[in-house]
């Protein structure tokens, strides 16, 4: 039996396996992510080691969502779900928007009232997020099946950038 995979997959594969650069990667996965699923924005933050914090290390759209450094994250519904849970969350419409985000407002504004979170896992500890916002009603529970795919690339990248952003934040 042959399967074919989709060039997109393949070369996040093969970006996850041999880019030392994270940001290659990320590149890699938003690319295959447009070609499988679609997407008015796509972001990936990592979780600071201990919890509290998060930070943006690629974008989509820089201008809305610019990679600005570490933000804290207080306890919210969502957050407990994805962050501490490792739980995928599909909000579809903007009453899952605003229950999720405190910048739901901006969310809208993009044209996007539906989100795929993915908790990029590494050894079962919650590493960081995968993020991939669009209009409502854009993606279902096999779309969010994708995403998970996309996001098993991740883990390795995450950690390498959050080596490079501790070395930053030392010098």
């Amino acid at each position: 039996m042959t399967t074919d995979l989709p060039p997109a997959l393949i070369a996040l594969a093969r970006a996850a396996a041999s880019e030392a650069d994270p940001r290659a990667v990320f590149r890699a996965a938003e690319v295959a992510n447009a070609a499988l699923l679609g997407h008015r924005l796509f972001t990936i933050l990592f979780v600071v080691p201990g919890g509290a914090e998060v930070e943006r290390i690629h974008s989509s759209d820089p201008v809305a969502y610019p990679l600005t450094g570490r933000k804290h994250m207080g306890p919210t519904p969502w957050g407990d779900v994805v962050l501490k849970q490792g739980r995928t969350w599909l909000g579809n419409g903007m009453d899952d928007i605003r229950w999720a985000f405190y910048d739901h407002e901006l969310i809208a504004r993009l044209g996007c009232a539906a989100c795929i979170n993915i908790p990029v896992r590494e050894g079962g500890e919650v590493v960081g997020t995968l993020n991939i916002l669009d209009a409502a009603d854009s993606y279902t529970d096999r779309d969010v099946a994708t995403a998970e795919v996309i996001g098993g690339f991740l883990p390795g990248a995450l950690r390498r950038a959050a080596t490079l952003a501790a070395a930053t934040t030392r010098d």
